[in-house]
């Protein structure tokens, strides 16, 4: 717990209640409301728990009026620079930067845990052969419960250790399974000899007949989409990861969960929805439609891909994955694609218009990923997997920081109840 500094007071009819007052390291001060219920017989009401801080952590620091995302205070900047991701991943399970020794053995660990049971590829074959593969990669991703049980004790500190690599080396062999089985063509198995990204996009692109080699400018691009994802503080499938862990769940499943909510729209699937909003639009003479109907209150119709929840001026991320966009679209050469001019066109909209800088709708880091990813030609049904696969290690280290915590209980959120008060059962022949 962070250093206590003061108390505040809180007043309501005859009572008063005094509450410590704590000091993070970086950001807000925090009221501690642990006793409130205890103490003065009321709750906080905090829909979306967007004024409540859940736990303490020392992982990721975000700073959304300043654009700014730290990895265990690393600029996330400084890291799309000079780190990759495996080394992220090593920062953000362990805390510190690596060794050289230190990084060899993380990388042979996990290189050496990426192959999945071979049992597990009749899984596949029980899902439609039209399955999204974000429904094929949670059932999966539960059923390594069924197969790894040699690493579900979580009070094992051993065992956490074995089921972290684990998860981190095999999601990307189930995330390349579930796409390969989608579009009908046969699984290809991990290489040792590739890199944590190249790896990925072999299982992705390679088939038997002929010799795939990655590029490394798309390899470091799909690396750069990685370490941007690892990690974002208490979003809303870390919270459902940690939630699912309060309750002693083992690792496979509470990485499951986290699966399944970021499949939604609003959250992982936000990067599908913006290339879906683009090719809607279709061309660039369409944007000023689609542009007054974005400003019109009583059209349902939201531009995605812009603006975030928490980053109040730009994102951070944003900024390095429009370099490596700019630098997969002048690889392939397709700037011509009516997708991407109406991208470009509406990116330069979000900058000059005023009611786009009003509103601070700039591109987010899913306007630019969704463009790599389709330049790569991987379908939308994917950016969601893609997403899984970065965020795993955050994952895995949030719900471990959240298991090592002495202070931690279960999650038990409470309500505002607004329904029928108590009323007495009438049987059915006097209704």
């Amino acid at each position: 717990m962070a250093e206590k500094n003061m108390n505040a007071t809180l007043t309501f009819g005859d009572k008063t209640i005094t509450m410590p007052m704590y000091s993070p390291v970086r950001g807000p001060d925090v009221i501690d409301i642990r006793k409130l219920y205890a103490e003065g017989d009321v709750f906080t009401y905090d829909p979306g728990f967007t004024s409540t801080a859940a736990c303490d952590s020392k992982i990721t620091y975000i700073d959304g009026d300043k654009g700014e995302l730290l990895y265990r205070g690393y600029p996330i900047e400084q890291l799309a620079e000079k780190s990759h991701f495996l080394e992220s991943c090593f920062l953000l399970l362990y805390g510190n930067l690596p060794s050289a020794a230190e990084m060899a053995d993380f990388n042979a660990r996990v290189t050496r845990h990426t192959m999945v049971h071979e049992q597990m590829h009749y899984f596949f074959r029980g899902f439609r052969r039209d399955a999204h593969p974000m429904a094929t990669m949670v059932g999966v991703m539960g059923a390594m419960s069924a197969f790894y049980h040699d690493s579900t004790d979580i009070t094992d500190p051993w065992q956490r250790e074995v089921a972290s690599i684990r998860m981190i080396a095999k999601l990307p062999t189930i995330a390349a399974m579930a796409y390969k089985y989608s579009v009908g063509q046969p699984f290809v198995y991990p290489k040792n000899d590739l890199d944590y990204a190249a790896n990925f996009l072999h299982m992705c692109f390679a088939v038997p007949c002929e010799d795939y080699v990655v590029n490394p400018i798309l390899s470091r691009a799909m690396d750069r989409i990685m370490m941007l994802h690892a990690d974002h503080e208490q979003n809303a499938s870390t919270s459902t990861v940690r939630l699912a862990g309060s309750s002693g769940a083992n690792p496979f499943a509470c990485i499951a969960a986290g699966i399944a909510c970021l499949w939604g729209p609003a959250h992982g699937g936000a990067n599908e929805a913006c290339l879906q909003m683009l090719r809607e639009i279709g061309t660039v003479d369409r944007i000023p439609e689609f542009i007054k109907r974005a400003k019109d209150k009583n059209d349902p119709f939201r531009l995605m891909g812009f603006g975030h929840r928490v980053y109040k001026n730009f994102d951070p991320r944003a900024t390095v994955m429009k370099q490596s966009a700019a630098e997969v679209l002048d690889l392939l050469g397709v700037h011509n694609n009516p997708t991407l001019q109406v991208a470009k066109e509406l990116e330069r909209i979000a900058l000059e218009d005023e009611y786009f800088i009003e509103k601070k709708l700039y591109p987010n880091v899913d306007f630019y990923s969704g463009i790599i990813l389709d330049a790569m030609g991987f379908p939308t049904s994917m950016f969601t997997p893609i997403f899984a696969v970065s965020r795993t290690v955050g994952w895995i280290s949030q719900w471990k920081e959240m298991v090592e915590d002495p202070t931690q209980r279960i999650g038990r959120p409470r309500q505002l109840y607004v329904g029928e008060p108590a009323r007495d059962y009438i049987d059915i022949e006097k209704r």
